[in-house]
């Protein structure tokens, strides 16, 4: 459990970072309804999304369920291998971004150094998106990360 909280959290980290690269996403709201358009910027909590349709929008990051490439599917445009994994994902999906006290802790992660070269690792982000758990079991770095009190106490919030 502790190392799919920790897929996840890199995972929506960088569907963040991705998402604010001014391509196109689907973004999924909360509601089930789905906004086509550019991720401009994340700022206090609030997504500014650049709509054809709509126009520029303000979205709550808690109302946002998924962000991920216009023609893909998964978990934030993204998503560890298939099967138990990816479903066990999906539900933490759903249960952290449904509660802000958790979606505050990911956002003071993602300024964690710590975290952020994490992010920056080729080999680690690889296994990530591959869901190659042994393969981030096996890298001392990631199984620090196991440790940092944050993700410790969204651990707890998970449970």
């Amino acid at each position: 459990m502790r190392i799919i909280i920790l897929v996840w959290l890199l995972l929506f980290s960088l569907s963040i970072q991705i998402a604010s690269a001014g391509e196109v996403r689907e973004i999924e709201l909360t509601d089930g309804s789905i906004i086509t358009g550019e991720v401009q910027s994340l700022s206090s909590g609030i997504f500014t999304i650049k709509s054809e349709s709509l126009g520029t929008l303000r979205v709550e990051e808690s109302k946002i369920r998924a962000i991920r490439a216009k023609s893909s599917t998964g978990v934030s445009g993204a998503g560890p291998g298939s099967g138990s994994t990816a479903g066990a994902v999906k539900n933490l999906q759903e249960q952290m971004t449904g509660d802000k006290d958790i979606m505050a802790l990911i956002r003071s992660l993602q300024d964690s150094p710590e975290f952020k070269k994490i992010l920056e690792d080729p080999e680690i982000m690889k296994a990530v998106n591959d869901g190659d758990i042994a393969a981030l079991t096996a890298n001392p770095r990631f199984m620090k990360l196991l440790d940092n009190a944050t993700v410790q106490e969204i651990e707890k919030k998970v449970k």
